[in-house]
């Protein structure tokens, strides 16, 4: 999702926002903690502190905000973890489901 245009572009083009990517290496562990991990309910102290290092270099070039991209990421880093919001598209994606489903 993240080297892919479905949030960057949209960011880009309807908000005026410069969305920042973690690096390759970062990004190879960020995957490589979802499918080896996080996908088979395996949660570790080390990878969370690894994602977290990795949402701090982000802060540290500008990021004001974090996109969780993938399901299983809020099992692992929660609100206040950083110090900008974390936006958890999976918890997005449910409360705008229920909000139109209440609205019928």
């Amino acid at each position: 999702t993240m080297e892919e245009d479905f949030y960057r572009g949209r960011l880009t083009s309807r908000h005026g926002l410069e969305v920042l990517v973690p690096p390759e290496e970062d990004r190879e562990i960020i995957h490589r903690v979802i499918y080896d991990e996080l996908v088979v309910g395996v949660i570790k102290e080390s990878s969370r502190r690894e994602y977290i290092r990795i949402m701090e270099g982000l802060i540290a070039q500008g990021a004001e905000g974090i996109i969780l991209g993938c399901t299983e990421i809020g099992l692992l880093v929660k609100d206040g973890d950083v110090s900008v919001p974390l936006f958890d598209t999976t918890r997005i994606h449910a409360e705008a489901a229920v909000d139109e489903a209440l609205r019928a």
